[in-house]
């Protein structure tokens, strides 16, 4: 009964997330103490979010939130203009929208069947995984008004404006606020600076959870800007490399939703900030996938399933229903081949196995299981 979904008990809200990746460099002498560069060359902004939160608490995240009206409000047309303008802002050619599974029910906040005025999907997931940066970690991925530059290369956060906290408080109280901020500051949100990079729709757990269909955004800064946690959804933060962030994971340093831990995990294939970039440049046209995990439960945790692996079954069914099972991780694993799953055993014990190939020239991480002894 694969298809078209009715709404359901589950009210599905749409939801921006951006991954800052920001170059490393070695200290100079006479700058502040700061780690020596990672393996990777770069590092990625963590935010801990407050144990007092509804959804993931107290776990490690990338700047992101909710899609509000504002974000998609037809107002933003005045500030792009005149350099950028409908029907892409200066985007590119539009990269296919690929009909994945499921389809959920459409829910425009604000932005009613046939209203011409609001701002397409590209450029308002954009726009609200950057107001997000900015109301939880005070990250201002703006630029200056005006034509873009010749070529693209890694950007730079603006310097956090005087009145941070009024300002971002504000935006917090109204997200209408964040468009007067840069239209005070003379600039627009950098959506070029932003590319598509994945789509996840949160796996059903209980009955009345909350649902996201959050797409991911990657950004590539040449250096890590000043981060200030808003001390309400953030109480912290930290700047880790993929291979830091894992080994932080392991030791039961930070926790990562399995999301988050899977694209931490396929970052880890680039060598240096430039060979991310470059990587974000080439697959611009690409458009990207769009997954709801299937969740398994089994004998001795869960399994959860990923588009491509021979138990993922496209049934509409799992919207609302987990798959379970008597039998134990181990033997499930040794009965296939064709493997997309993150294999969980604990809140710090995430297995990765993949045997299918990627699609529209994107990496998926290389099969990834932990020694018992680490744990």
């Amino acid at each position: 009964m694969s298809g078209p979904l009715r709404p359901g008990p589950s009210s599905w809200r749409r939801a921006a997330t951006v991954v800052l990746a920001a170059g490393w460099t070695l200290p100079v002498p006479a700058a502040p103490p700061r780690p020596p560069p990672p393996a990777e060359g770069f590092r990625l902004l963590l935010l801990l979010r407050s144990a007092r939160q509804g959804f993931l608490p107290g776990a490690h995240v990338f700047p992101g939130g909710v899609l509000d009206a504002a974000d998609r409000s037809a107002d933003w047309l005045r500030l792009f203009a005149p350099h950028h303008r409908p029907p892409r802002f200066g985007l590119g050619p539009a990269p296919p929208r690929r009909a994945t599974f499921p389809v959920l029910p459409e829910a425009r906040p604000g932005a009613p069947d046939g209203d011409e005025a609001a701002l397409p999907d590209d450029v308002a997931f954009r726009i609200c995984a950057i107001r997000e940066a900015f109301e939880e970690a005070g990250v201002l991925l703006l630029r200056p008004r005006g034509p873009g530059p010749a070529a693209p290369e890694p950007g730079r956060a603006l310097a956090p404006p005087p009145a941070l906290a009024d300002w971002r408080a504000r935006v917090r109280r109204d997200p209408q606020h964040f468009l007067r901020l840069c239209a005070h500051l003379d600039c627009t949100p950098d959506i070029w600076a932003l590319h598509e990079w994945s789509a996840w729709l949160t796996p059903f757990t209980q009955r009345r959870g909350r649902r996201f269909e959050t797409t991911f955004f990657l950004c590539c800064l040449c250096e890590p800007p000043p981060v200030f946690p808003d001390l309400v959804e953030v109480v912290d933060c930290q700047w880790s490399s993929p291979s830091e962030a894992t080994e932080s994971f392991i030791s039961k340093e930070i926790w990562l939703a399995p999301p988050q831990f899977y694209e931490i995990r396929r970052l880890e294939h680039f060598a240096s900030l430039s060979d991310l970039h470059k990587f974000c440049l080439d697959r611009e046209l690409e458009g990207l996938e769009r997954w709801l995990p299937i969740t398994l439960l089994t004998a001795d945790g869960i399994i959860q399933l990923l588009p491509g692996d021979e138990m993922y079954l496209e049934d509409s069914n799992f919207l609302e229903n987990l798959m379970s099972t008597e039998k134990k991780n181990e033997e499930i694993m040794k009965e296939g081949k064709k493997f997309h799953r993150v294999v969980m055993y604990n809140r710090h014990d995430y297995n990765i196995h993949v045997t299918v190939q990627s699609k529209y020239k994107h990496v998926y991480p290389k099969n990834y299981v932990v020694s018992k002894s680490r744990l």
